[in-house]
Protein backbone atom coordinates (compact mmCIF):
# COMPACT_ATOMS: atom_id res chain seq x y z
CA UNK A 1 0.00 0.00 0.00
CA UNK A 2 1.36 3.41 -1.02
CA UNK A 3 2.35 6.08 1.64
CA UNK A 4 0.65 9.30 1.71
CA UNK A 5 3.40 12.03 1.78
CA UNK A 6 2.00 15.84 2.65
CA UNK A 7 4.45 18.45 1.75
CA UNK A 8 3.88 22.39 2.26
CA UNK A 9 6.34 24.35 0.40
CA UNK A 10 6.69 27.64 2.55
CA UNK A 11 9.14 30.39 1.64
CA UNK A 12 9.76 33.74 3.45
CA UNK A 13 9.96 35.63 0.66
CA UNK A 14 6.19 35.83 -0.83
CA UNK A 15 6.30 38.66 -3.56
CA UNK A 16 3.21 40.43 -2.32
CA UNK A 17 3.32 39.61 1.78
CA UNK A 18 7.55 38.63 2.33
CA UNK A 19 6.88 36.70 5.94
CA UNK A 20 3.18 35.66 5.01
CA UNK A 21 3.60 32.14 6.48
CA UNK A 22 5.10 33.38 9.68
CA UNK A 23 2.19 35.98 10.35
CA UNK A 24 0.52 35.71 13.55
CA UNK A 25 -3.59 34.20 13.06
CA UNK A 26 -4.61 33.97 16.73
CA UNK A 27 -1.60 32.99 18.92
CA UNK A 28 -0.16 30.80 16.29
CA UNK A 29 1.53 31.36 12.69
CA UNK A 30 -0.24 30.34 9.65
CA UNK A 31 1.96 27.73 8.73
CA UNK A 32 1.62 26.63 12.16
CA UNK A 33 -2.32 26.53 11.92
CA UNK A 34 -1.75 24.83 7.78
CA UNK A 35 0.25 21.55 9.93
CA UNK A 36 -2.04 21.25 12.53
CA UNK A 37 -4.58 20.78 9.68
CA UNK A 38 -2.99 18.33 7.48
CA UNK A 39 -1.82 16.46 10.55
CA UNK A 40 -5.77 16.45 11.57
CA UNK A 41 -5.80 14.19 8.40
CA UNK A 42 -6.34 10.25 8.44
CA UNK A 43 -4.90 9.34 5.68
CA UNK A 44 -1.40 11.22 5.41
CA UNK A 45 1.59 9.51 7.03
CA UNK A 46 4.26 12.18 7.44
CA UNK A 47 4.14 15.86 6.76
CA UNK A 48 6.90 17.97 5.75
CA UNK A 49 7.84 21.45 5.24
CA UNK A 50 10.04 22.60 2.70
CA UNK A 51 12.15 26.12 2.66
CA UNK A 52 15.16 27.18 2.14
CA UNK A 53 14.81 30.04 5.09
CA UNK A 54 16.38 29.66 8.50
CA UNK A 55 13.18 31.11 9.97
CA UNK A 56 10.90 29.12 8.68
CA UNK A 57 12.55 26.33 10.10
CA UNK A 58 13.02 27.71 13.07
CA UNK A 59 9.57 28.12 13.65
CA UNK A 60 8.97 24.71 12.40
CA UNK A 61 11.23 23.51 15.33
CA UNK A 62 9.26 25.87 17.92
CA UNK A 63 6.04 23.83 16.72
CA UNK A 64 7.46 20.55 16.42
CA UNK A 65 6.95 20.29 12.84
CA UNK A 66 9.75 18.47 10.58
CA UNK A 67 11.15 20.71 8.23
CA UNK A 68 13.67 20.17 5.30
CA UNK A 69 15.96 22.77 3.52
CA UNK A 70 15.97 23.05 -0.41
CA UNK A 71 17.98 24.92 -2.83
CA UNK A 72 17.27 28.80 -2.74
CA UNK A 73 17.43 28.50 -6.54
CA UNK A 74 13.82 26.85 -6.79
CA UNK A 75 11.37 29.21 -8.41
CA UNK A 76 8.46 27.13 -6.87
CA UNK A 77 6.73 25.60 -4.34
CA UNK A 78 6.35 22.72 -6.72
CA UNK A 79 10.26 22.61 -6.86
CA UNK A 80 10.48 22.46 -3.29
CA UNK A 81 8.35 19.98 -3.46
CA UNK A 82 10.14 17.96 -6.01
CA UNK A 83 13.21 18.23 -4.19
CA UNK A 84 11.79 16.74 -1.04
CA UNK A 85 9.75 14.33 -2.94
CA UNK A 86 12.73 12.75 -4.78
CA UNK A 87 13.26 11.09 -1.51
CA UNK A 88 10.28 8.24 -1.29
CA UNK A 89 9.68 5.13 -3.26
CA UNK A 90 8.05 5.90 -6.58
CA UNK A 91 4.58 4.11 -4.97
CA UNK A 92 4.50 6.95 -2.51
CA UNK A 93 1.92 9.37 -3.25
CA UNK A 94 2.77 13.14 -2.40
CA UNK A 95 0.57 16.20 -1.57
CA UNK A 96 1.47 19.70 -2.30
CA UNK A 97 -0.35 21.43 1.14
CA UNK A 98 -0.13 25.10 0.34
CA UNK A 99 1.33 27.11 3.00
CA UNK A 100 -1.07 29.90 3.31
CA UNK A 101 -4.00 27.90 3.86
CA UNK A 102 -4.42 28.07 7.38
CA UNK A 103 -8.11 26.52 7.40
CA UNK A 104 -7.85 23.75 4.97
CA UNK A 105 -10.12 21.36 5.61
CA UNK A 106 -8.59 17.67 6.31
CA UNK A 107 -11.48 15.60 5.33
CA UNK A 108 -10.91 16.99 1.21
CA UNK A 109 -7.26 16.11 1.81
CA UNK A 110 -8.43 12.20 2.57
CA UNK A 111 -10.86 12.91 -0.30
Amino acid sequence: MSKIIAIIPARYDSSRLPGKVLEKIGDKTMLNLVWDQVKKSEMVEEVIIATDDERIMGEAEYFGGQAEMTFSSHKSGTDRCAQIASQFWESDVIINIQADEPFIDPDIIDM
